[in-house]
Formats: C-alpha cells, structure tokens, sequence
C-alpha cells in the first residue's frame, strides 16, 4: 500500500529528474557549441600566428644576410623555436589526415629549413649559397602567406557551415523550450487533476455514504475504493464500522421485540393462569372421577393439573431442554386423556439422543395444544396425534401429526405468514399461539424457515419443526 505522502514525493521526483533531464541535455548541448566555437576560434588563431611568425623569421633571415649582428641571432634562434612550435600545434587543432594541413606542415618545415641553411652559408660566408637559399626562403615564406589565406577561407567557410547550424539549433532550442513549457503545464495540469481526483472521489464516496448513515439507511452499498492508500483502508473501516452498526441495530431490534413478545406473554400469563373455560372442564374432570373412582386416578389427575400450571408459569425468559417439554406434554394429554377418554390419543417417537437439545420454554405444549384444540377436539369420533422426535445430521426434526379436521387451504395460507395474529387462536391453558411460538424461535435461533405446516381439509395437520443442534452462545445461555 502507497501512502499518499508516497504518492507526492514519487510525484515530486518524477519532474525533478525531468528537468534534470532537461538541463543536463541544455548543457551539453551548450558544452559541445562552446567547444565547436573554441576550436574554431583556436584554429583561426593558430595560422594567423604562424602566418605572422613566418613573416617575422623571413625578414629576420634577410637581416641576417645583409648585416650579420650577434645579437640578431637570438632573436632569430628564438623565432625558429616558436615557429616550430606553433608547427607542431597544427596536428592537434586540425585533422591530421587532412592533405591540405600535411602541405602547410612541410611547406612550414621547408621554409625554415631554407631560412636555416641560408643563415648557415651567411656565417660561413658563402655568398653564392646563401644568395640562392635566401630567395627559397622568400618564395616558401610567400608560398606560406598565400597558403594561410586559402586555409582561412576554407576554415571560413566550415565556420559558416557551423554558425548556420548553430543558428538553427538556437531555432530548434526555442521550439524545445515552449514544447517543454506547454508539455510540463499539461503534466502538472494532469498530475494534479489525476490525485486531486483520486483524493476528493473516494472522500465523496464516503461523504455520500456517511450521509446515508446519518439518515439511518445502514443496508447501502458498500464503498468500493480502488486507491492503495489510507483513503482505501478509511474505506474499508467505514464499510465495517457500517456492517457492525447494522447488526448491532438488528440485534437491539430483534432484543426489543423479543422482550415485547416476553411481555406480552406474561400479561397474558396473568390473565390467562387459570382460564375459566379450561378450569371449568377440568374441575368437572376431577370432581366426576372423584365419585366413580377411588382416590388414586383422582390424585394422578391434580398432580398433572399442577404440574402444567407450574410449568405455564415459569420463568419465560429462560429455555428448556426438550425432555421438559416432553413431561409437560404427558401431563396436558393425561389431562385430556381423562376428559375425552378414548376419543383422543398420543403416540411418541422421541430418540432419546436430541432430549437434552435446548429449546424457548412453552414451545411444543401451545404446537400439541393448537392440534387438540383445532384438529381431533371437534371431531366426534375423537383422534390421534403422533409426537416424532429425531436427529437428522446436525439438526433437530420434531413432527406433530394429527388425523383431526384438518385446515382449509385459505386459512393454511394465512397461517404460513405467521402474520394473521388478530385472528389466532390461542391455547386454553397458556394463552400461546402460533406466531408467537414461530416469532420466539426465530429470535433464539437467529434464523427464519424453522417451521412448516401441512394439512389437508379432512385428513389432518403435520407442522414440523427444524431446529439447529448446535446452538450459538447467545441462544444457550437466554
């Protein structure tokens, strides 16, 4: 990940070393003009000198020849060695394959060898030796003279060719110069847009979406930044920080409306303990069997009515294991099985196994109370409801069957959507229906879809019950 500070250093660097680029280019090229012009310059120099020298060393020579003086000698001898010199001079300013260059040597070196040879005969006194060297050394001296003019013009005339050139670089400089300045404003130009947009974009986006949340619309869209950056990373953050406000707010939701339902069920409770209805049948149970029978079933009766009343008015908050909602079923059917005697019957499958299985309190009783009260209690012949219990992977099936009248598809359909509470029915002995039932293990399990029912007008109801086995933390300990 860039940081942005990464980014403008990087960026920074980038026209640094390009206008280095630039004025190290600017240089040399400056650097090789300059050069071009010294030599050209040192060249001019160098034949004028020689050009001077050797008229110098030839009127020397003449001196020489016509009034021979010691102290003339010096001068001469010193004329002869800067001459030679300046000669040795023309291989390292001129281009030593250059024929015209090799003639100017050896015309240079002639010469004064001549003026050396007529200097000699003049101190040997040899007039007629030295009256003939003289006069070569005159011509060689004039053949030097109009050899220096030709080399300059030659050299004048590569110096025309490379002023003409340097003028045309100066052109193609100032071309370079505003390309550079228009090229260099419209990469700044770009630059700037190209992070200022990769800055102020993303922050819109989290602008925008902080807004939202501001609003209460926690379910957007998330923000998607595709910067490397801490701008990325804010992003990211948001979008978590968003997600675990969501489900803090769902869980308070589902928390609120779980204790409402609580509440709710233990006004009920209050009004419903011991409901008239219930109690009027049950007691007129009780005080029939009293005068048919002896004590004992009389006794086992009471002990159930207890029991379920005891069991209804538990604490509601707290969950149960299976096996104790299958002793309050025993004791209701009991209950029942006393009332309508052979008209009504239960039958168990239970593996023993999902017993312990943690489920809300009052979840199975109100489920077979619905099925007697609903299905087989009208019914004239009377019914059976089966109770199957088993481990299907990691998940715990329970299944009520009844043969009862069975549900007309109208209302089974209003019952599917858990949401026909004004006209539900509720149980006689607790006040419970169905969609609170549904509604109560939804928030315990924290998922949807945990009951099914099926039924058919006349043949019956199966309603069948999904419940995880492994239970989260939150749902064990409610």
């Amino acid at each position: 990940m860039k940081s942005i500070r990464s980014k403008l250093l990087i960026f920074f660097f980038i026209f640094i070393i390009l206008f280095q680029v630039v004025s190290i280019s600017i240089f040399i090229s400056s650097k090789k003009l300059s050069k071009g012009y010294e030599d050209s310059f040192q060249r001019f120099l160098l034949l004028n000198t020689l050009s001077q020298l050797t008229e110098e060393l030839s009127s020397q020579t003449k001196i020489i020849a016509t009034d021979y003086d010691t102290t003339d000698m010096d001068k001469y001898f010193s004329l002869i060695q800067e001459t030679k010199e300046n000669q040795e001079k023309l291989f390292t300013l001129f281009n030593e394959n250059d024929y015209q260059i090799k003639n100017y040597y050896n015309l240079i070196g002639t010469f004064i060898l001549e003026s050396k040879m007529t200097v000699g005969f003049v101190l040997r006194d040899d007039i007629e030796q030295y009256a003939d060297h003289i006069d070569e050394t005159i011509h060689a001296a004039g053949y030097i003279q109009e050899y220096t003019l030709d080399l300059v013009d030659s050299e004048l005339t590569t110096y025309q060719a490379f002023y003409d050139n340097m003028q045309q670089r100066n052109h193609y400089f100032l071309y370079f110069i505003i390309f550079l300045f228009i090229t260099s404003i419209s990469l700044a130009i770009f630059f700037v847009l190209w992070f200022s947009t990769g800055i102020t974009k993303p922050i819109k986006k989290l602008a925008s979406a902080a807004t939202e949340v501001s609003e209460g619309k926690l379910s957007g869209k998330p923000v998607h930044i595709k910067t490397k950056d801490e701008l990325q990373l804010l992003g990211q953050t948001f979008n978590d920080m968003r997600s675990n406000i969501s489900h803090l707010v769902q869980e308070i939701k589902e928390q609120s409306e779980l204790d409402l339902l609580l509440q709710e069920m233990e006004l009920k409770h209050l009004q419903n303990q011991i409901n008239p209805h219930f109690l009027f049948n049950t007691l007129n149970t009780v005080s029939k069997m009293a005068y048919l029978e002896d004590a004992h079933e009389t006794t086992e009766l009471i002990n159930s009515i207890a029991a379920l009343f005891r069991y209804s008015l538990g604490d509601i908050n707290r969950s149960v294991s299976l096996a104790e909602e299958v002793d309050v079923i025993k004791d209701y059917f009991l209950i029942q099985k006393h009332r309508f005697s052979d008209r009504v019957n239960i039958s168990y499958n239970i593996d023993e196994n999902c017993l312990h299985t943690r489920v809300p309190r009052l979840t199975l009783q109100p489920l077979i109370e619905n099925s007697f009260i609903h299905g087989i209690e009208d019914k004239e012949e009377g019914g059976t409801i089966i109770l199957n219990i088993k481990q299907v992977n990691d998940y715990v099936i329970i299944e009520i069957i009844d043969n009862g009248i069975g549900i007309d598809e109208k209302r089974l359909k209003q019952i599917q959507t858990y949401n026909d509470k004004e006209h539900e029915s509720v149980g006689h002995s607790t006040g419970i229906g169905l969609a609170n039932v549904t509604r109560r293990l939804q928030l315990y399990y924290k998922t949807d879809n945990l009951i099914s029912i099926e039924s058919e007008l006349g043949e019956g109801t199966r309603v069948k019950l999904v419940l995880p086995k492994k239970q989260s933390l939150l749902s064990s300990t409610s």
